[in-house]
This record gives C-alpha cells, sequence and structure tokens, in this order.
C-alpha cells in the first residue's frame, strides 16, 4: 500500500494532509488507462478504418462514376483531393443535400448526416485525410453497373437520341415509348436514367393508356416517375406498387437546359415489376396554382392552395416543385376532429435539389381530409438566383418564369385509377 498526501482547500494560512489510500494494482490500472487514453488521442482518423464506410453509406449512391455526383468518392485517391470540400460540405450541412426542417415529419429517405458522421469527416480532415491501413477497409460496396437498380425487369430508352444545342431555350420535348407489355405490369420501382445529365433539368414519365392520343401530359394521368436533379429511384413497399395497363405508352417529357456544349441526350427508364398484383395501387396527385402573379421585387410573397380528398388513401410521399425565387414550401393535413398537421416544412426551398420526401409510416388520410399546399417566393434583388426582380412573374414551363405545384403520392384500393379516384359519392 502506498501512502501519499493529498491536499483539500482550507481558509488563507491553514493547510490540511489527508491519507489517501492506492493499492499497487490501482496504479498499474490508472497508469495503463492514461497511456491507453494517450496513444487513442494520438491515433488519427482514418479514410479506410473511419471515413469510408460513411461515404459507402451516405455518398456513393450519387458520388460514384457515372452517377449525380460531380465527382467520385469509392477510393482514397478520388476523395482525398476534395477532403477540405467534403469538411465544408458536411459541417455546413450543404451535403448530402436534404432540406425538411427537423421540426415537423419522419422521412424514410432523411439524409441529414448524424453528429457523429459529421464529426468523424471532419475529424478526418484536421488529422491531415490520411489513408490508414487498407486492412482495416470495409468490403467494397457493390452497386448495379448502372443507375441503383440491379438487373431491371424492364429498360425503356427514348426511340432515338435528342440533339440538345448549345444555347438557347428549348421548349419541353416529349417523347413517346411503347412498353410493349402483353398484359398489366406492376411496377414496384422505378429509376428515370438521364442520357445527357448536364443539359436536363427534370423528367416526368406519363403512363398513356390504352385509347389516349394526347402528347402533352394532362393531368388527367398519372404519374409513373419523376426526376430531377439529386433525385434517386422510387421504391414502394412491398404490396405497393403503380400499375402499368396492357397496352399502355409511356410519355417522357424532358426540360432540356442547355449549358455552353452541344450534346445527345437518350434517356431512359428502369423498372422492377412486383411479382404478384398489388393490394394497393400508387397514384401521384398533386396541388397546383396556375394563377401566379408574384410582385417584382417582393421577398415574401405568399401563396396557397387546398383541396380535399374525394376518396380514402394512404398518404406516401411528398414532392415540392417551383422555380428560381422558389423560397420555401409547406404542406399540412386538416382531418376531422383534430388540429390542422404539419406534414413537411421546407424553409430554404433549393431549385437545383427537389427532392421526393417519403414518410417514415404512411398516414391515413379519410374521404374529405384537407391538404393545403403553402409556398413563398423571393421576386427581389437579394434572392441571387432571380433572372430579373424586376418584372411580375406568372405561371410557366421556363426556368425564369414559376411555378407552385405540390405533388404527393397515395396508396389507394386497385380497383381505384387516378379519374375514378376523382368521383365523390
Amino acid at each position: 500500500m502506498r501512502l501519499l498526501e493529498g491536499r483539500v482547500n482550507r481558509p488563507a494560512g491553514r493547510r490540511a494532509v489527508i491519507p489517501l489510500l492506492y493499492s499497487e494494482g490501482v496504479w498499474r490500472f490508472l497508469f495503463v488507462a492514461m497511456c491507453a487514453g494517450q496513444m487513442q488521442a494520438a491515433s488519427p482518423v482514418t479514410f479506410y478504418r473511419d471515413a469510408l464506410p460513411i461515404l459507402q453509406r451516405r455518398c456513393q449512391e450519387c458520388h460514384r462514376p457515372g452517377e449525380a455526383g460531380p465527382m467520385p468518392l469509392v477510393t482514397y485517391n478520388q476523395t482525398r483531393p476534395w477532403a477540405k470540400a467534403i469538411r465544408a460540405a458536411v459541417v455546413n450541412r450543404r451535403m448530402p443535400p436534404w432540406f425538411a426542417d427537423p421540426c415537423c415529419g419522419k422521412f424514410a429517405n432523411d439524409r441529414t448526416l448524424s453528429k457523429d458522421e459529421v464529426d468523424t469527416l471532419a475529424q478526418w480532415v484536421e488529422d491531415g485525410a490520411v489513408a490508414g491501413d487498407v486492412n482495416d477497409a470495409p468490403r467494397l460496396r457493390s452497386w448495379p453497373e448502372k443507375g441503383n437498380i440491379e438487373s431491371p425487369d424492364a429498360l425503356l430508352e427514348m426511340p432515338r437520341p435528342f440533339a440538345v444545342p448549345a444555347k438557347g431555350e428549348l421548349e419541353y420535348q416529349r417523347f413517346k415509348l411503347a412498353t410493349g407489355f402483353n398484359g398489366d405490369r406492376w411496377v414496384q420501382a422505378v429509376e428515370v436514367r438521364p442520357g445527357a445529365r448536364r443539359a436536363i433539368h427534370h423528367v416526368v414519365v406519363y403512363i398513356r393508356e390504352p385509347g389516349e392520343t394526347w402528347t402533352k401530359g394532362p393531368t388527367t394521368s398519372d404519374m409513373l416517375a419523376v426526376y430531377a436533379p439529386g433525385s434517386l429511384p422510387v421504391e414502394w413497399t412491398r404490396g405497393m406498387a403503380k400499375l402499368i395497363p396492357k397496352g399502355s405508352d409511356l410519355v417522357m417529357e424532358i426540360h432540356y437546359t442547355p449549358y455552353g456544349r452541344a450534346v445527345e441526350d437518350r434517356t431512359s427508364v428502369a423498372m422492377r415489376f412486383a411479382k404478384t398484383p398489388s393490394s394497393k395501387r400508387v397514384l401521384s396527385l398533386q396541388l397546383h396554382k396556375l394563377a401566379l402573379a408574384i410582385p417584382p421585387g417582393e421577398s415574401d410573397y405568399r401563396v396557397n392552395v387546398w383541396g380535399t380528398l374525394p376518396n380514402d388513401a394512404l398518404l406516401l410521399s411528398l414532392f415540392p416543385h417551383m422555380h428560381l425565387r422558389g423560397k420555401a414550401f409547406e404542406y399540412t393535413v386538416s382531418r376531422e376532429g383534430a388540429p390542422p398537421e404539419t406534414l413537411l416544412r421546407i424553409s430554404r426551398y433549393n431549385f437545383h435539389w427537389q427532392l421526393s420526401y417519403r414518410l417514415a409510416q404512411p398516414i391515413l388520410l379519410k374521404k374529405g381530409s384537407r391538404i393545403s399546399a403553402t409556398a413563398w417566393y423571393d421576386n427581389s434583388a437579394n434572392n441571387p438566383l432571380n433572372p430579373d426582380p424586376k418584372i411580375e412573374v406568372h405561371w410557366g414551363e421556363q426556368s425564369r418564369e414559376e411555378m407552385m405545384v405540390g405533388f404527393f403520392d397515395v396508396a389507394v384500393d386497385p380497383a381505384f385509377d387516378r379519374k375514378s379516384f376523382f368521383v365523390r359519392e
């Protein structure tokens, strides 16, 4: 046993000495623990052991060759030059892109990094962005050869390439894709695969059922899929799927945005089918405001639209859409006997990352439930994306014009199609 003197505070001029007893075993434990703590503190965060697992889980779905991310983050040599940019992006919460305010709603596809993930990536950079021991690396994550749906059951592409000029403003282009399906197809997962990605702002794929001849997508026809920057495949839970009736075509509507280089585009749609008919049919609905008149210089212009559900439905996801003056967006629902509930609030809308927000748990909305969508616009000179703060802005297809659309997906009885769902008893 060792006897040490321990000191405690006493009034000035007095000092007390008290005995502290430590066994040799306790001393050895304290010494080893102290040394281990120093070794751990001195050990840097490494790429292979610490950063790469996070990149695989959270980043590589976009940041790998051929996908939306501007640089791949698969290997150390690919990632190391971007270390400081990665740190800034995750610390400032710019990446991964996610804009839902944490106040409202829980979402299955929430991309928000945890505090531990942010701290680990930031510390890796602060420790010198070292590689570490390659033997510490997790197993290489397997990705589909193209896109994010492995071995799709159907892959339909534009019948011929479309030449996108280097400059100019193009009207929306529409292309018919013949399915050739000899029976109904229940689509469990779908992904739009852009060809000339930099030249495409968005793609909407409509289902044109037998007997219909329209070329512009009417709101009476269901949408199969939407692509916008940041989009990932849509996969519905078992028992829920989109129906493409036998004899239907797909019509692909594309908004091209020339960027200074002439390119050719041949966008495609990949699908995986449900193995059995689904117990719920997924429909894409929308609230929109066509009568837009956003005053010049107005920094917080508010637009609201609402509607009531004509039949019971399960609410699955929300997808707000605006253009360059879009500032904020919010969905609420009012159900009988309950106060309004905010489903999604986006305080910082981002035109360049237009995301779908899939609810963690579907919400049952009874017939008569009221869904409201509210959008705010910044048409002032303080908006760096504003094409012209001196003009009144109206509805239009081009990005210099504006839109106000609140898309949302619901699951309904499979006996309904989009037209019959709106028949009110």
